[in-house]
C-alpha cells in the first residue's frame, strides 16, 4: 500500500529535477508542485496511509496554484527600476565644460560629472552653466540636448 506514497515521492523528485534541467523554464512551478508531491508522499509514508498522502499532496498543489503561484511569480518578476546609465535618461544636468558638436565636454548629473556630447540631431553647443537633458548614453558618454 505504501507503493503509491513512493510514487508520489519519486514523481515529485523527477519534477524538481526536470525544472532544474530546463533551467527554470516552467517558472519554478515544477519545483513547488514536485515538492508538494514529495511532502505528501512522505506524510503518507509516515502515517501509513496512501489516502492521507494523496490528500496532502492534492491540497498543497491546489493551494499553490490557487494562492501561492501569483505570489511566487510576483516575487520572481524583475522590477522596472532602472540601473546604471539607464537611470540617467531624461534627467536634467548642468554643463560644466562646453559641449559642442564633435567636441565633447562635461556635464554634472545627480552630483556626478560625466563626459558628454551633443545628442544626434543637435547642432547647437552648450556653454558652462547651461541646463541640458540626458537624451541617450553611448558607452560612458552621455548624449545631451
Amino acid at each position: 500500500m505504501n507503493l503509491w506514497n513512493w510514487v508520489l515521492i519519486i514523481g515529485g523528485a523527477l519534477l524538481i529535477l526536470l525544472e532544474v534541467a530546463l533551467g527554470g523554464f516552467a517558472g519554478f512551478d515544477l519545483v513547488l508542485i514536485g515538492s508538494a508531491f514529495v511532502v505528501g508522499g512522505a506524510i503518507g509514508l509516515f502515517s501509513g496511509s496512501t489516502t492521507i498522502g494523496f490528500v496532502v499532496a492534492s491540497v498543497l498543489c491546489v493551494g499553490y496554484i490557487a494562492l501561492g503561484r501569483k505570489w511566487v511569480r510576483h516575487r520572481m518578476h524583475a522590477t522596472g527600476t532602472h540601473s546604471n546609465t539607464d537611470a540617467l535618461l531624461g534627467r536634467p544636468g548642468v554643463v560644466m565644460q562646453r559641449v559642442a558638436r564633435h567636441a565633447p565636454g562635461q556635464v554634472r548629473v545627480n552630483d556626478e560629472v560625466w563626459r558628454a556630447e551633443a545628442a544626434p540631431g543637435v547642432d547647437s553647443s552648450f556653454e558652462p552653466g547651461a541646463e541640458v537633458t540626458v537624451a541617450g548614453v553611448s558607452g560612458v558618454t552621455l548624449q545631451v540636448k
